[in-house]
């Protein structure tokens, strides 16, 4: 049996990604052990979640410091707990990621990418934004990190059909529910460069 993978969880919201893989560990279908979370918002639900589950948690709001310096404080736990894979579950800022985090640090995106993704695509934005192009498929991306938007090496996309009735609500849930697939077969078979 190999042994769980360590990850360390970047958030800024409710934290759902977070418990769809902490939900996945338990249940003992991926190998890994979530060592930290980061969130750049102290007050929201994520935060909560990982401090019940008795993970450690770090809140590093922006405040003032530059995209160098801020990225420094947001991988400084990462490196402290020797994550050695970084998950954006929900994060949703631009970062410079460090050298010694390169190819190691992973998105999930609600829409098939490069379509629908950059700055301003996230959550409700990307679903209302596929419905208005009349889209008949959609689904989500698992992709590495670099330093831009939404781009890096494409890891795997799942589909999902866009319904004719379906709202931005409807449609959202149905593309997290394969997110919640997506994401965590990723990590069981991601490779360390």
């Amino acid at each position: 049996m190999t042994s769980p993978r360590p990850l360390a969880v970047l958030l800024s919201g409710s934290g759902r990604t977070l418990e769809n893989l902490l939900d996945r560990i338990a249940a003992g279908s991926l190998a890994a052990t979530i060592v930290t979370v980061v969130s750049s918002r102290p007050d929201v639900r994520g935060v909560d979640i990982a401090r019940r589950a008795g993970i450690p948690v770090a809140v590093v709001p922006r405040e003032g410091r530059t995209t160098t310096q801020w990225s420094e404080a947001i991988f400084a736990p990462c490196r402290s707990a020797s994550a050695d894979l970084v998950v954006m579950a929900g994060f949703l800022h631009l970062l410079a990621i460090p050298a010694d985090f390169a190819g190691r640090v992973i998105n999930i995106h609600p829409s098939l990418l490069p379509a629908f993704g950059g700055k301003g695509f996230h959550g409700e934005h990307v679903h209302r934004a596929v419905l208005e192009r009349g889209c008949t498929v959609s689904g989500c991306t698992v992709h590495l990190v670099d330093d831009q938007y939404d781009h890096g090496r494409i890891l795997l996309q799942a589909t999902v059909p866009v319904l004719p009735d379906d709202t931005v609500a409807s449609l959202a849930a149905r593309v997290f529910a394969a997110e919640c697939q997506a994401l965590p077969a990723s990590i069981a078979r991601f490779t360390l460069p």
